[in-house]
């Protein structure tokens, strides 16, 4: 069998194996995300996986540069990393996708061991850190748009006020039902 062959075999198999899956998904016919743990868990990651043209006889690309992944330092993705490529050596030449992400999930916990949470720093611009030391919040005024300034101009009279009965609604009676004019009541 060619590479195609195999990779088109592989695909069809993960395709009925994980339907329905949300630890699954398929970017496109060679690249794939698995999601190993759950998503509210701290030890959880996602694996980014690409066939390159002659997988399987060649290793896949394996990345954990994700967003997800933002929070696992870069010494346990390398440590990830290195642990699958030991199993992608093992299984190189057959299709090995779903034995990698059985193998990952079974042994989460060993990848994940030495694992501590990186955690970024939030800054706050010097105004809001004055506003807050001195107590006192600015009211935030609501900023129209030129459309919205218009629309509200054209809908007025030059005092600023509606004209009598902008929300009134005319009921016509017509045979047995009733027929309600364009001007709806605001309440």
């Amino acid at each position: 069998m060619t590479a195609n062959e195999d990779q088109e075999m592989e695909l069809e198999a993960l395709r009925s194996i994980y339907e329905g899956d949300e630890s699954f998904k398929e970017i496109s016919p060679v690249s794939f995300q698995f999601r190993i743990g759950d998503v509210e868990d701290t030890k959880a990651f996602i694996l980014d996986i690409t066939w390159p043209e002659t997988y399987p006889e060649t290793t896949p690309q394996i990345s954990l540069g994700g967003y997800f992944n933002k929070k696992i330092s870069p010494e346990t993705k390398q440590q990830i990393l290195s642990k699958l490529d030991e199993q992608i050596e093992m299984n190189l030449g057959t299709a090995m996708m779903y034995t990698l992400f059985e193998w990952a999930k079974e042994n989460q916990e060993a990848l994940m061991e030495n694992h501590k949470p990186v955690v970024t720093a939030v800054t706050m611009p010097s105004s809001e850190i004055n506003t807050s030391s001195t107590g006192k919040k600015r009211e935030k005024k609501e900023q129209l748009t030129k459309s919205q300034k218009r629309r509200i101009v054209s809908r007025t009279d030059h005092k600023g006020e509606l004209p009598r009965g902008w929300n009134w609604f005319d009921v016509i009676k017509v045979g047995a039902s009733y027929l309600f004019s364009t001007r709806w009541c605001s309440y």
